[in-house]
């Protein structure tokens, strides 16, 4: 029989939906909030000429400045006031995370709850505008050095456009925020979402152009669209795949009544940092190379070299690619679940797992188990984000077929849908309880 639980998710549908006020509300405030950011892709920061760095940029995209552009919705293309994205601040909350794991001050500020998470929370945004401001320094420098890019060079060009990208990440930072708070689904992870479909339209229609030039044959574009599908479909069979470990509770007495012990399992995702990796990595990748792209060929030997070397399907790339993936994806499983806490929790309320004596035992099994399974999940991680990288590089697809792309978007919609389903529920639990008080009102 099923519980109650599974009785009201099987009648979720559309009606369900147009009775949940609230969550109409966060939505419409989700869809409200993506569109001023992508109308702010479009707002070039003033003293730029559009023609020049169209040039630029178009023999520079192929590398990894691509992604980059792919990550801010074409706003690096167009050096939109919007040009910097949200990546400051994932790059400074993986400096965060990182000294949270060395510094006693910073762990005992994690473990203060709310208080110290919003401290924490506070040192990231103060790194996130000193990160934006060397990156806003830097890509100034750098696109007085690019040719007739800049109309009127100098210090003035270049603290304008430092305050003008800080202050757009600054604002994407307090529009995720917003997103998380009031909207559906995580801000951050929605606004870089929202840059990647957006070019999906133009992707396609680039795609079939090429067919139709015959620089892609007719097979090669069926295999591509087929293969995206595969992956598609590949991404959300893992993100769901999960190892359950049973967990038995023995009999208890409440009063006067025996109660029978219960079994039931803790989950563990074999993906469990989701779609964290592949951006973290992407961040730090970007950070050091984004003035490069635009001096190359103009600066020093060794950092054309470095350009070079960091261009899509290199071997260079992809071995800094993989190592990063595989490292924050053991680093933000650590971060996100704790085996210790999770023994302490079961041995507190009288579960146990059936042959692992409770306590530290136990701690050191989820652990060992946890380990395993975030071994396949890395592995999963850097080969849909890599392995598409190099059929890229060998046959020119367009960038947003890439592995990358397609995991983010698979991700967070998956995530978005679930909590919709979350907050569909919750309104069908609280109709439940509105009927059952009034039904006690009459009786």
């Amino acid at each position: 029989m099923a519980s109650a639980a599974e009785q009201l998710a099987s009648n979720l549908n559309f009606a369900a939906f147009a009775k949940a006020d609230e969550l109409k509300k966060r939505i419409m405030f989700t869809l409200v909030a993506l569109v001023i950011y992508r109308l702010g892709t479009y707002i070039p920061i003033p003293g730029i000429n559009p023609q020049a760095l169209a040039d630029v940029f178009k023999q520079q995209q192929s590398g990894i400045l691509g992604m980059f552009n792919m990550f801010s919705g074409g706003a690096v293309g167009r050096m939109a006031i919007f040009a910097l994205n949200i990546m400051p601040y994932i790059s400074a909350s993986i400096i965060i995370q990182l000294l949270t794991t060395v510094s006693p001050t910073l762990e005992q500020l994690k473990k203060e709850g709310e208080q110290g998470r919003r401290q924490i929370n506070q040192y990231t945004r103060y790194g996130t505008v000193l990160l934006a401001a060397l990156q806003g320094y830097g890509i100034a420098v750098g696109l007085e050095g690019a040719g007739n890019i800049v109309t009127d060079p100098g210090w003035f060009f270049r603290i304008t456009t430092v305050i003008t990208l800080v202050g757009g990440t600054v604002f994407l930072m307090w529009l995720g925020e917003q997103i998380t708070a009031r909207g559906v689904g995580n801000g951050i992870s929605l606004i870089i979402y929202a840059g990647i479909v957006a070019g999906l339209p133009a992707a396609l229609i680039g795609t079939l152009e090429l067919g139709k030039q015959g620089a892609l044959s007719t097979g090669l574009i069926l295999a591509l669209f087929i293969v995206a599908t595969a992956v598609i479909g590949f991404i959300v069979f893992m993100e769901r795949a999960q190892r359950r470990l049973l967990v038995q509770y023995p009999k208890r007495q409440v009063g006067n009544k025996m109660f029978q012990g219960d079994a039931s399992h803790l989950p563990l995702k074999l993906n469990t940092a989701g779609v964290i990796p592949p951006i973290f990595a992407s961040s730090l990748l970007l950070l050091p190379i984004t003035v490069a792209n635009f001096s190359a060929g103009q600066g020093p030997e060794w950092l054309t070299s470095v350009t070079a070397m960091l261009g899509r399907g290199q071997p260079l790339y992809i071995l800094i690619y993989v190592s990063l993936i595989i490292f924050f994806a053991f680093f933000y499983t650590a971060v996100v679940f704790n085996p210790k806490e999770t023994a302490d929790n079961l041995k507190k309320y009288g579960g146990f797992l059936p042959g692992i004596r409770p306590g530290e035992r136990t701690a050191e099994y989820i652990d060992y188990v946890l380990t395993r399974i975030t071994v396949v999940g890395a592995i999963y991680l850097a080969a849909v984000c890599v392995l598409p990288e190099i059929l890229i590089a060998e046959w020119g697809v367009p960038f947003y077929f890439g592995g990358t792309s397609l995991l983010i978007v698979v991700s967070v919609t998956m995530d978005t849908v679930a909590q919709i389903q979350s907050h569909l529920l919750a309104h069908q639990y609280e109709g439940l309880i509105k009927k059952a008080k009034l039904r006690g009102r009459r009786r």
